[in-house]
C-alpha cells in the first residue's frame, strides 16, 4: 500500500525497524500509518492493483491443520481490512482473526486513525492476544505453537510453548536465533502435521 501511494522507502525503514525489534511497535505503527494515512478507497484500490499471493505451501499446511482438527489463528500487526481476504483464501473464520484496526471518517472514507484497543497494535501485542485466545472460555488450548516472521512474533513464547521462525520471504538473524524451529518453506511442517493425523 505504500509503494503505491509513493512512500514505500520510508514506510520500509519503519517495518525493518519493527520486524527486527529495534524500535516499538505501536511506535512504528503510528508512524506508518501517519506516513500513509490510507483511506477506504486507497486500501479497496491497493488491494484490486495488487492481488493476494500466499507463501507457497501455506494453503496446504493450513488445509492439513483443519483436517486434524487444529484451529488455526491469524495474529497480526497488520490491518484487519487486508488480513480478512486472506483469511477467506484460507478458510479461517473472521472470529480467528488477531489484527489492527484502521479508523476512517464516516462522511469521506480518509484515515482518521487506528483503534489502540486492538492487543496487536502494541508491542507485546501478540502474546496478549495469544493470553486472551487461551483463556477464552469456550477454549481447552493445552498447546499452542506460533509461526511468524518477525519480531513480535518471536516475543509470543510465551505464552505460546513454542515458536517456529519464517524465513520464507526475509530471514531475520534476530528473529532465527529466537525460534525454537526455523524454516523457509512448509513442507517439513506439513508432513509432520499429516503424519499426526
Amino acid at each position: 500500500m505504500a509503494e503505491t501511494l509513493g512512500k514505500g522507502e520510508e514506510v520500509a525503514a519503519w517495518t525493518a525497524k519493527a520486524m527486527d525489534g529495534g524500535v516499538k511497535f505501536e511506535d512504528a505503527l503510528a508512524a506508518r500509518l501517519d506516513i500513509i494515512k490510507p483511506s477506504k478507497l486507497n486500501i479497496a484500490q491497493c488491494l484490486k492493483d495488487h492481488p493476494l499471493k500466499l507463501s507457497q505451501g501455506v494453503d496446504t499446511l493450513i488445509e492439513a491443520l483443519h483436517h486434524r482438527g487444529t484451529h488455526v489463528y491469524l495474529v497480526s500487526g497488520g490491518f484487519r481490512v487486508m488480513i480478512e481476504p486472506v483469511a477467506e483464501l484460507l478458510n479461517i473464520p473472521k472470529s480467528r482473526i488477531f489484527a489492527n484496526t484502521i479508523l476512517f471518517n464516516e462522511q469521506d472514507g480518509s484515515y482518521a486513525g487506528f483503534d489502540p484497543k486492538e492487543p496487536t497494535s502494541a508491542d507485546g501485542g501478540k502474546p496478549k492476544a495469544l493470553k486472551q485466545i487461551i483463556s477464552h472460555p469456550s477454549h481447552n488450548y493445552k498447546c499452542v505453537v506460533m509461526v511468524g516472521d518477525g519480531a513480535t512474533d518471536a516475543q509470543a513464547k510465551p505464552p505460546a510453548k513454542a515458536f517456529i521462525g519464517f524465513g520464507g520471504v526475509i530471514v531475520r538473524e534476530s528473529v532465527k536465533a529466537k525460534a525454537c524451529w526455523y524454516v523457509t518453506d512448509f513442507e517439513d511442517m506439513i508432513s509432520i502435521v499429516r503424519q499426526a493425523s
